[in-house]
């Protein structure tokens, strides 16, 4: 089973999020060969989700980010991907987050948006 784009309130999901480190670029072939980057991962720490580092994907087109390590950051319209499956008959699930773009809380603030 697959739930697709499922909207967070990032706030109370994830918490206060901070800069963890830049991850992988998805890569693809465009006309004639030229390659162009689709998508990119960044690890964040949540002060909610403590398990894990939380793992956030961007599209290409955002452009690389460029934070100091553990910066406050928020995620511009966060959505979840989730898809359950079964291994020896015990349920998991697998969370993927998607946002528009990563930006620093200061660069929020400069905006005059809280």
């Amino acid at each position: 089973m697959e739930l697709k784009n499922v909207f967070i309130d990032a706030e109370k999901s994830l918490g206060n999020i901070t800069f963890a480190g830049a991850g992988r670029e998805s890569q693809q072939r465009i006309n004639g060969g030229r390659h162009a980057v689709i998508s990119r991962t960044y690890s964040l720490y949540s002060d909610v989700q403590r398990a894990d580092n939380v793992e956030v994907i961007i599209p290409g087109k955002a452009g690389v980010k460029h934070f100091e390590y553990e910066e406050p950051v928020v995620l511009v319209n966060p959505r979840v991907e989730i898809e359950g499956y079964a291994i020896n008959n015990k349920g998991y699930v697998n969370y993927k987050i998607y946002a528009d773009d990563i930006i620093s809380v200061d660069e929020l603030e400069d905006a005059g948006v809280k």
